[in-house]
């Protein structure tokens, strides 16, 4: 089966009711941009939603349709995604806003940033879309980001690897390109939750990548080792990512103060819960989030909360 073929059977796969009451509840919000809602990240392995904040990307067609002519749509476009708050029959949640061409273009090789194409690189479901052509469309993107990320990944990886190997170190690799609330093992604890499906989607993910390999028992056996030159430039371009992933972080993170209502105990909670940090907002933080979340940063980065 081809890659595209794999990610829309997995898309289409059904999740929980309520979750998709919440995608659709998200999409009437936007009754004449919405195209589709993805249901996405570590809730999408929980039985129980109760307490947990879940993550959805709305697609719409475009900005102006979905914001009119103001501030979110101008800054949704200058950087994207915009994220709110959500909350809808006792259940909380998320949600990031990108055109369909963003989106596209996010979950490619054809960006450096690593957010969008390591998060869809990873399970996701298809929990609300407008039409068969919206099912489509975000389809082709999802099917765009397991080859970037493993195109990015073979520089960093010997020639023969270990499958599940593979996969934990392309996540690692992307973690560490973002300023991250994470615990260490994160990623092979995303691998280790369903080793099967990155098995599954291994070789036909290199092939849609362009890169030629054979499965070898559990492991991939790279068909043209890398010379000393390419995995350098490798190297490089992943200190670039880095560099630029921490600042376009950061500057999100500011930007969400202006559109994401409590941004700054978002922040803390996320961090508390996954790098069992215990951070605490206080007054003068919410009355000035952007200097709030500024002056959190030295401390969040010396307790290693954030890396």
């Amino acid at each position: 089966m081809n890659l595209q073929s794999l990610v829309a059977a997995e898309l289409a796969e059904p999740v929980d009711p309520r979750v998709a009451a919440m995608a659709g509840a998200i999409a009437a919000r936007y009754p004449t941009a919405a195209r589709s809602v993805l249901f996405y990240g570590s809730c999408l392995r929980e039985a129980n939603l109760d307490g947990l904040m879940l993550d959805f990307y709305l697609i719409v067609s475009n900005y102006t349709d979905a914001f009119g002519n103001g501030w979110f749509a101008f800054a949704n476009r200058l950087l994207p995604p915009n994220v709110f708050p959500f909350e809808h029959d006792g259940l909380i949640a998320k949600y990031a806003v990108l055109s369909e061409a963003d989106f596209t273009r996010l979950a490619s090789s054809a960006t450096r940033n690593v957010s969008v194409w390591a998060r869809f690189a990873q399970p996701s479901r298809l929990a609300w879309t407008a039409d068969a052509t919206a099912r489509e469309a975000s389809a082709a993107a999802v099917s765009l980001a397991a080859p970037a990320l493993l195109t990015a990944t073979r520089p960093m990886v010997a020639d023969r690897v270990s499958i599940d190997r593979l996969w934990e170190e392309a996540f690692a690799l992307t973690y560490g390109a973002e300023l991250r609330a994470e615990r260490k093992g994160r990623a092979g604890s995303v691998v280790d939750a369903d080793p099967d499906r990155y098995r599954r989607f291994t070789l036909p993910a290199l092939a849609a990548a362009g890169i030629d390999a054979a499965i070898e028992g559990r492991e991939v056996a790279f068909a043209r080792p890398l010379a000393a030159g390419e995995r350098r430039a490798g190297a490089r371009l992943w200190a670039r990512r880095r560099r630029e992933g921490k600042a376009l972080t950061l500057a999100r993170l500011a930007k969400a103060t202006t559109t994401y209502a409590g941004g700054i105990d978002y922040l803390a909670w996320k961090i508390n819960r996954h790098a069992g940090a215990a951070i605490e907002i206080r007054p003068w933080q919410r009355r000035w989030p952007i200097l709030g979340a500024i002056a959190l940063l030295p401390r969040l980065l010396a307790k290693g909360a954030v890396k």
